[in-house]
């Protein structure tokens, strides 16, 4: 989603440091007088990704005491894409940088700019069905950093406890659910359109679904050969976001209530359900720790209850210019990170939202109950990438069409028809084939 990437750790974020000497390609600068080998380590500094980077390279030093890693800062959003774009053009980029998977890392053509690790020991341990989001062309270039996070439905486990529900396989489970749950005087599903961005989880988070249906969606899609309002599977989201609203399932005041407004509710057990991403829960531990254990989550059911799964929004990658000097101690902080010992070393500093994608990292005992249910969506392999991460087209307007999708002022139909247009403009300022 637009602002998946970054509102979550795995965003981008601020301060610019000083650019570093542009240096020529190899795998061997002359290691230091005392005989250690320094990397410029390149981050957003979200909290999230701040404590992450400190806790992998702390790990890493100890464990490689002749490699020094120094970790620098800077900028989110355009300006941070910017800069990012800039010091590779360049040649001033850090011997290793932290950056977006999926359609973002595209655009800094990885393929002239980026070390290539396919086939590399560098990533034997990273889950194959990662590898996509961090490729071009088949050639692999990155290393996941930090967890997955599930876009799905968020669910309070003690209303469902109390009502006797179990977790829907189909839509029409989930509907006879919420109509349940309205009885008994709670919120069915918890909408919060003043931040707008959330209105979009009903239709980005049935992803998976789309996938099962017509497996080839992404790839027609960014082609111009299917469309969300004439492929059945992808115009359901917006026939889901309309079918609340119509039956009355969102809460009175859905249309100014905010994020945090709908977290709390979740917690509390005044909403049932809110369709959401799995990262917005961590942070609330803190303070209101039963959200630990609480609330849980499900894939957004589709139609087929033998296909159920859930859409997932992959980790950041981080990756090795083709400038970096230290090549080869940048494979071996690569590595690190890609092991279950990076992923310990992790897991003592931030709080995992979702799984790891990376073989034999395990989740902490007391891991949030969300990450421990996305957990059992990836070991039985029924996950699906965010359309956003196999395909570059994104309309900027989506969270507007769902908003007045979701309140009943759009037909689903005429949303659907409105997004196709505006993906429009986008796919052509990337210059697509077939646009």
């Amino acid at each position: 989603m637009k602002t998946s990437h970054r509102m979550t750790g795995t965003a981008l974020a601020v301060l610019a440091m000083a650019a570093l000497t542009s240096c020529g390609s190899g795998t061997g600068a002359e290691p230091a007088a005392d005989g250690t080998t320094t990397l410029k380590f390149l981050i957003d500094n979200s909290q999230a990704t701040v404590d992450t980077a400190k806790a992998l390279t702390d790990a890493f030093m100890k464990a490689n005491p002749t490699i020094k890693v120094e970790t620098e800062t800077r900028p989110g959003g355009s300006e941070g894409d910017n800069i990012v774009k800039t010091r590779l053009s360049t040649g001033d980029m850090s011997d290793v940088f932290w950056y977006n998977s999926g359609s973002l890392l595209q655009a800094l053509n990885p393929a002239q700019t980026m070390v290539d690790l396919t086939g590399d020991p560098v990533l034997q341990n990273v889950q194959k069905d990662f590898l996509p989001v961090v490729s071009q062309a088949g050639k692999a270039y990155g290393v996941p950093a930090g967890t997955a996070m599930g876009g799905g439905i968020l669910y309070n486990r003690k209303v469902y406890e109390q009502l006797k529900l179990e977790v829907p396989k189909t839509w029409a489970d989930f509907m006879a659910n919420n109509d349940k749950i309205k009885a008994a005087g709670i919120a069915p599903v918890i909408g919060t359109f003043k931040d707008t961005w959330t209105s979009q989880l009903f239709v980005l988070g049935d992803y998976y679904n789309v996938q099962a249906a017509v497996p080839s969606f992404a790839q027609d899609y960014t082609a111009n050969q299917a469309k969300f309002s004439t492929t059945p599977a992808a115009m359901a989201g917006f026939d889901h976001l309309a079918e609340v609203h119509a039956k009355g399932h969102m809460q009175e005041g859905f249309g100014s209530a905010t994020n945090d407004q709908g977290m709390k509710m979740l917690v509390e057990g005044k909403g049932a359900h809110y369709p959401m991403l799995s990262a917005q829960l961590p942070p609330l531990v803190a303070t209101m720790p039963q959200a630990a254990t609480d609330v849980g989550f499900f894939g957004i059911p589709g139609a087929d209850a033998a296909k159920n799964g859930a859409t997932i929004w992959e980790p950041a990658g981080i990756y090795i210019p083709k400038t970096s000097e230290n090549v080869d101690a940048a494979k071996k902080f690569l590595a690190f990170v890609a092991s279950p010992a990076g992923a310990e070393a992790t897991n003592k500093a931030v709080q995992p939202a979702g799984p790891f994608r990376i073989q034999g990292a395990k989740l902490p005992e007391d891991a949030i109950q969300v990450a421990k249910d996305l957990q059992v969506y990836v070991d039985e392999g029924r996950t699906a990438p965010a359309l956003e991460f196999v395909s570059p087209v994104k309309g900027p307007s989506l969270e507007q069409i769902t908003v007045a999708v979701g309140s009943g002022l759009t037909p689903p139909a005429e949303g659907a028809a409105q997004y196709d247009k505006d993906v429009e403009k986008q796919a052509k300022q990337l210059g697509l084939a077939g646009w």
